[in-house]
């Protein structure tokens, strides 16, 4: 990823050049048999270059693939043993946030309901079937969840049906389910170990804490009522600020808790829809945001108390080859981030 115009392009092979080399080096392509939704980087110390891809395929049956770049090659290669089919396409898959690998090698995905599985050497099982509708087996679709860092039996998800359900994945069972928006809740992201945040189709950001159920704190409200917030993410380094983007807007909404409903950035260099925002993991004052305008944009925000004359610019640019609907920073790599666009993932090092 270089600076703000690179064209892009995909890792060529082969003995070329030694710019050829260079860039191979920086750009990783896998291939998927289908069009690319959700997708998500692995964190634990043996398990590097690991991401979990999910397909977007309009019928019952999806899948999930489990995929590893050779580091030595440069190929991102899928495990057949580690593929399994999916019920409809997944909103959202993440891998157990377990860096020392104190717990299973466990992966969540979110769709009809939460679904945890247990990922073998040569094969991954349904460990938990999760639903949290008790008088029929249906419930509202999952849009997302979000798997909490500091106690990683914690799973929150949120719902069309305005709920969040916090998960208690060793018991199986619900801990907290509460009615959290007016409308349908689109993301929800952890901010600490009780202290968890959701974006809504009611334009809002609503914080809330365990350990005082009955009261949320709107933080942010969409300047057009009803505009639907998307997604959300929380900054982990420095849990004062969060970012989210609103619904067919290429803009992103930075805002710091401790001063609600004024954004403190708002970042305005995208063409089209933003679909995707990262926060640097080792940095509390990068992020990466990605849309339509098949742009994936680095921001510093260490400037953002200050207003910039005519907006803040972005640091690094990326051109990928189509929309781009997914990005991850990776949490044990923080030099790279993967993006999916249509049926490519890439790998690219920041």
């Amino acid at each position: 990823m270089s600076g703000a115009n690179d064209g892009g392009g995909g890792g060529g092979g082969g003995d070329g050049s030694s710019e050829e080399q260079q860039k191979r080096s920086e750009i990783y392509t896998y291939e998927a048999p289908w069009h690319i939704f959700a997708m998500n980087w692995s964190v634990r110390r043996d398990k590097k270059y690991r991401l979990a891809i999910a397909s977007m395929l309009e019928q019952y049956a999806n899948r999930v693939e489990i995929v590893q770049l050779d580091d030595s090659t440069g190929d991102i290669r899928s495990d057949p043993r580690l593929a399994f089919d999916h019920p409809y396409p997944a909103t959202k898959v993440m891998f157990i946030p377990d860096k020392e690998c104190a717990r299973p090698d466990l992966l969540a995905t979110s769709g009809d309901s939460l679904r945890v599985w247990q990922v073998r050497d040569d094969r991954v099982d349904l460990k938990s079937f999760l639903n949290s509708n008790k008088n029929s087996e249906f419930c509202g679709p999952l849009t997302s969840f979000d798997w909490n860092e500091a106690e990683p039996r914690r799973v929150g998800t949120s719902s069309i049906d305005t709920t969040c359900t916090i998960w208690d994945i060793d018991k199986e069972a619900v801990d907290t389910q509460l009615i959290a928006h007016d409308k349908e809740v689109y993301d929800i992201a952890w901010g600490g170990v009780g202290v968890f945040a959701s974006v809504s189709a009611d334009g809002s950001v609503r914080v809330f804490d365990l350990r005082d159920k009955e009261h949320s704190t709107i933080i942010y409200e969409s300047s057009e009522p009803d505009t639907p917030l998307v997604r959300l993410g929380w900054n982990k380094q420095d849990p004062r600020y969060m970012a989210t983007i609103i619904m067919d807007s290429p803009k992103v909404v930075v805002l710091d808790i401790r001063y609600p409903t004024l954004p403190v950035v708002e970042l305005q260099r995208h063409q089209a829809s933003v679909n995707a925002i990262a926060w640097a993991p080792h940095s509390s004052c990068h992020i990466c945001t990605a849309g339509d305008d098949s742009q994936a944009l680095i921001w510093d925000l260490s400037s953002m108390g200050q207003p910039v004359e005519g907006g803040l610019d972005p640091i690094l640019a990326y051109t990928a080859g189509a929309e781009i609907e997914q990005l991850q920073w990776s949490s044990s790599q923080p030099d790279w981030v993967a993006i999916a666009f249509s049926t490519k993932l890439q790998i690219l090092r920041v």
